[in-house]
């Protein structure tokens, strides 16, 4: 089955999807009676994120999205309410101590298992009839940020991934070849240094900057049910990743920026200057170089391969119901429309990438530098799904700045990331 098309087709499957998803046996759930004997939803969906109040993404939600959705079903209302980013993870963790929790939340990739081990998230796959339906359609590594435990408490809304950035310019000029591997890019370094450019610059050294390395050199973080990391982060490919970094840094190919140093070059700046070579980033960083670098042109290839492949972090938002919503039927559908092509199709113009992956194709007629985020979304992964996830992450940082300023070994400071990685898995396990 396909997720519903515009037009005709769209009102004959929403109705079908609406008689499917409501239920008599729950007593909070609004429900009306038409004429025909037929079940219509009605009363009011609250629905958090973080858009801006400003922003594109508001401006079609509250201009496209929810009044086609209401043309749909007349008796619903969808109240949306935009909260601050650094805002809304607080403000979800304090109403879910006083159970006065919105029916929907747009929640960061990295909120879900940490709501869900809370017990205040639906679990989707097991309460939504047509759960699998949407879940065979998305990216598989979009999907697996909503699993906690062997359950799935939400789906994936809006996705986003790194993709090499280089300046294809600089590489002509030191004459090396586009790098389309880990190996390639450590040698192309010597001629691009002497053409006075660092071959790669990133900003930090936390999960989202260095699992695409860990994981392209066959490395991994946990095991699969994410109970131990040792044995996984500190293993020889996950240390091969790391020390492949290293490498660049004591070669002179990478800037100091990665150590958190305040003052450097940041990356988009340097990319656009010609002082650094290729970065990763996202697809966000068009419209910036755009808007900040309108003569500088911008090009992309796949995160350079390693024996694991090519390999990036899955970046993005999904969308969660919880547990205290009184209007469930009417938010399931509210959900299930956010994730049909018109509503995805409608985020993407504003740069929202899609995560239905069909679209793909669809999306180069939209901005033609989707394609290669795309094509990288095939074997993204996510960062693993625990509520430990944010203290590994600062763990990880800090343990691999160290093996970079040359204060430990790469197994050293792995040893001891996983080691408290370890004890912390084990507060869920």
């Amino acid at each position: 089955m396909k997720i519903w098309k515009s037009g005709a087709a769209v009102t004959a499957a929403l109705a079908s999807l609406t008689l499917a998803a409501c239920s008599s046996s729950t007593p909070e759930v609004t429900q009306v009676t038409g004429g025909d004997g037929a079940t219509e939803l009605a009363g009011t969906v609250t629905y958090w994120h973080a858009y801006s109040a400003d922003s594109p993404e508001v401006a079609t939600l509250e201009g496209t999205i929810i009044p086609a959705f209401e043309t749909l079903h007349p008796g619903v209302t969808v109240k949306d309410v935009p909260i601050p980013y650094d805002e809304l993870h607080q403000k979800l963790i304090t109403a879910a101590a006083g159970e006065q929790l919105p029916d929907l939340v747009r929640a960061d990739i990295g909120w879900v298992p940490e709501l869900a081990n809370l017990g205040v998230l639906e679990p989707l796959s097991t309460t939504m009839p047509d759960f699998q339906t949407y879940a065979d359609q998305v990216y598989p590594g979009t999907l697996a940020t909503n699993l906690w435990k062997g359950t799935y408490y939400g789906l994936p809304l809006d996705t986003n991934t790194r993709v090499l950035l280089y300046d294809a310019a600089l590489f002509e000029q030191a004459g090396v070849a586009i790098p389309t591997t880990v190996d390639e890019l450590m040698d192309a370094g010597s001629a691009l240094k002497e053409a006075g450019a660092y071959a790669f610059a990133d900003n930090g050294a936390g999960g989202w900057n260095m699992l695409p390395w860990i994981w392209s050199a066959g490395g991994d973080i946990t095991d699969p049910d994410v109970t131990v990391a040792t044995g996984y982060l500190n293993s020889a490919e996950s240390v091969q990743g790391i020390q492949n970094l290293v490498d660049m840094y004591n070669a002179g190919y990478m800037p100091d920026i990665i150590l958190g140093d305040s003052g450097g070059l940041q990356t988009s700046d340097g990319l656009a200057t010609d002082k650094y070579a290729t970065i990763l980033d996202g697809p966000w960083m068009y419209p910036i170089f755009a808007g900040q670098y309108p003569d500088f042109t911008v090009s992309a290839s796949q995160v350079p391969a390693g024996p694991g492949g090519s390999v990036s972090v899955v970046g993005g938002e999904d969308i969660v119901m919880t547990k205290s919503s009184s209007n469930k039927d009417a938010a399931m559908e509210f959900m299930r429309y956010l994730l049909s092509e018109e509503s995805q199709l409608a985020m993407a113009e504003v740069g929202q990438m899609p995560v239905l992956s069909d679209l793909g194709p669809q999306l180069t007629s939209i901005n033609a530098y989707y394609a290669q985020f795309v094509e990288q979304l095939q074997t993204a992964k996510p960062r693993p799904p625990t509520p430990a996830w944010s203290q590994i992450d600062s763990i990880m940082q800090d343990e691999i700045r160290a093996a970079i300023r040359g204060d430990k070994t790469v197994q050293e400071a792995l040893d001891e990331a996983a080691s408290q990685a370890d004890a912390l898995l084990a507060e869920f396990n």
